[in-house]
């Protein structure tokens, strides 16, 4: 198949990319390279596959360039987008035009295009905002759900809560409607915390690689809150294999909404369980700050995952801790780039 990557140079799309060349199938990668770093995943790629991926710099703003790169492939992986909350706080213009703006141009290019590409998009679990409406007990190392044992499904209220939420949840929403009302063929993704390799963490956004980038070269970590704030964890490989999942499944599915994480199973509390769990893997004595909580910061999320489960055939196949030993190593592998 012919497949687009939008933000493909980014963590995720650079792994989804190597998965699919790997099988053999034709992937443009499409990223303007506005994220740090981003050039070096890009080259990684081109090293390893050469010609057989093909690379459009542009940027999903500019509706023109997206109704020229759309047409011609059977998938589009919608991925690129700002990804921070503090940064959509600081600048919503850029965050709106980014992410829904963007996403609205990704749309129209695929319904406008003579054969109308499937499009998987990646949301994510901020469009259930602060979940202020939903019980919480604190324990010694945690915050857990009072009645949510498996955690928060697809039918939970929609509370989008900052400028971040607001445009992936109005991108989100497009997404699905444009398989309702025009009959595209759509899936979304309500992500939660993403992790592996390629991961160039900074501290508002993929704060598990973040964490292990500052431990393995002995910087001070900044907690936000009190450390007991609960993330459900899905290793990058995982997430690849639903997005996949999907695609073999896509005329039972489209038009579907899918939380996609580790569960409760795969559930960390991210400094008083996560902290000793990251200095048992690196060897190393963490130095800890602690600073106010952010907006919009769920003292739990972890994701009911059955609908996934049922209707993909899928659940996580990687043990947070194992994936975990395999982000350290990578970083201690690559430690040249974080210095």
């Amino acid at each position: 198949m012919r497949h687009l990557i939008t933000g493909g140079a980014g963590f995720i799309g650079c792994n989804l990319a190597d998965t699919l060349l790997a099988r053999g199938e034709q992937v443009t990668v499409l990223d303007n390279l506005s994220r740090p770093r981003t050039d070096l995943n890009l080259a990684w790629l081109q090293q390893r596959y050469g010609s057989r991926m093909h690379f459009i710099h542009a940027d999903i703003r500019d509706a023109e360039a997206m109704h020229a790169a759309v047409p011609g492939h059977d998938t589009v992986f919608h991925l690129a987008s700002q990804v921070a909350v503090t940064t959509s706080v600081l600048d919503p213009r850029t965050d709106f035009e980014i992410n829904a703006l963007g996403s609205f141009n990704i749309l129209e290019a695929a319904r406008l295009a003579p054969h109308p590409p499937i499009i998987f998009y990646s949301s994510t679990n901020k469009v259930y905002g602060g979940m202020e409406h939903v019980g919480v007990v604190e324990q010694p190392t945690r915050y857990a759900y009072r009645d949510l044992p498996k955690g928060v499904s697809e039918t939970n209220l929609l509370d989008f809560h900052s400028p971040y939420g607001n445009s992936k949840g109005a991108a989100d929403q497009y997404v699905r409607d444009y398989a309702r009302i025009y009959g595209l063929q759509t899936v979304v993704f309500r992500q939660s915390c993403i992790y592996g390799p390629r991961q160039m963490g900074v501290e508002d956004q993929g704060w598990a690689a973040h964490f292990v980038i500052a431990a393995v070269t002995g910087r001070p970590i900044t907690i936000y809150g009190d450390g007991k704030q609960v993330r459900d964890m899905l290793y990058i490989d995982d997430l690849i294999a639903a997005y996949l999942a999907a695609l073999e499944r896509i005329d039972q599915v489209s038009g579907h909404i899918y939380n996609i994480g580790g569960g409760p199973s795969n559930a960390l509390s991210v400094w008083a369980e996560f902290g000793p769990l990251l200095e048992e893997l690196t060897g190393n004595q963490i130095e800890v700050r602690y600073g106010n909580w952010r907006p919009g910061d769920q003292p739990v999320y972890i994701s009911a995952i059955e609908k996934a489960q049922a209707e993909l055939g899928w659940q996580p196949q990687i043990s947070v801790i194992e994936g975990m030993s395999r982000l350290v190593a990578w970083v201690k592998a690559h430690r040249n780039l974080f210095e």
